[in-house]
């Protein structure tokens, strides 16, 4: 090996103490260690280099040229480890100055805003990149490492033995018709009555998609779709147009909502979307995801008014 064994960066951090301080006492104060471990790793790095580092006069230690040459070195080569660490899990999603949060069209209206919101009031240096998605593709994102979490509907095409979950809220889902619609001011809606209406729908892989479909199933009929969309907000559009009603859940009401009402349906079709945030059971333990997580907490016991 070029290099002996006993050189170790530990052994170089407490010489660069040692420099610092010029006093064993005080380099092993700011290490927190006895003053006898600083001279025996300094005794040890000696050893390891094969060429003396000090000259002993009595009790003190005075500096050589090679422990001047070293410390300059040995500065330099603690800073490039310490910013390789940092770039290695940053690479990995680790405690980076980034953090991108997945999450459904839907949630933006209120939950995405709060939890940002707590999340920078906690770690003010982090940038926080919003991606905008679909529950599969989501998923697809945070298994492949391109987002550090998702806010999603917690159906079956989540559950995943890689992944964590924690429950944030639950949402029922409504009909959503135009303000000037006849079902407009009903307090609830049988779906039979407007199995001959026109509708618009999400397109497949959103979890409102899939819990439209079994409602419909439920109700005995397949809808007319006049439209699929890619997000929420270009279908609550169309409906407030007139262009159909749609399945929708109650957390968007605040969008349109003197153009789009949000009829609850009768209890036989009663359906309930429960949201929370998924991330890798690899990165439980990264800082920015802790982070985030203990402000979901926050925000799930505020939600079950707690």
């Amino acid at each position: 090996m070029l290099i002996d064994e006993e050189l170790t960066l530990k052994k170089l951090e407490v010489f660069l103490a040692f420099m610092r301080t010029g006093n064993l006492a005080r380099a092993a104060a700011e290490l927190q260690t006895s003053n006898v471990s600083v001279h025996r790793a300094i005794h040890s790095l000696e050893s390891a280099l094969r060429c003396p580092l000090f000259k002993h006069e009595g009790r003190n230690l005075t500096p050589l040229e090679s422990a001047y040459v070293l410390e300059e070195r040995a500065q330099k080569l603690i800073n490039d480890v310490v910013e390789s660490v940092r770039l290695t899990r940053e690479a990995a999603g680790f405690s980076a100055e980034r953090f991108k949060l997945g999450s459904l069209y839907s949630l933006t209206v209120k939950t995405v805003p709060q939890l940002i919101m707590g999340l920078k009031i906690r770690r003010s240096e982090l940038n926080i990149d919003l991606i905008l998605g679909s529950n599969i593709d989501l998923l697809y994102k945070l298994k492949n490492m391109e987002v550090d979490a998702i806010l999603v509907s917690l159906d079956d095409s989540i559950n995943d033995p890689d992944c964590e979950q924690i429950p944030l809220f639950s949402d029922d889902i409504f009909l959503a018709t135009p303000a000037d619609s006849k079902f407009a001011q009903r307090s609830e809606v049988d779906l039979a009555e407007v199995r001959d209406e026109t509708f618009i729908t999400l397109t497949q892989g959103f979890a409102t998609h899939q819990d439209g479909n079994r409602v419909f199933k439920q109700a005995g009929f397949e809808p007319k779709v006049a439209m699929q969309v890619n997000d929420i907000f270009t279908l609550l559009s169309m409906v407030s147009s007139g262009v159909g009603y749609a399945l929708l859940p109650g957390r968007i009401a605040a969008v349109y909502e003197n153009r789009v009402k949000l009829i609850p349906l009768q209890e036989k079709y009663r359906l309930q979307q429960h949201i929370g945030v998924v991330f890798l059971k690899a990165k439980e333990r990264d800082p920015n995801l802790l982070a985030l997580l203990a402000e979901c907490r926050m925000y799930a016991n505020r939600q079950a008014g707690i």
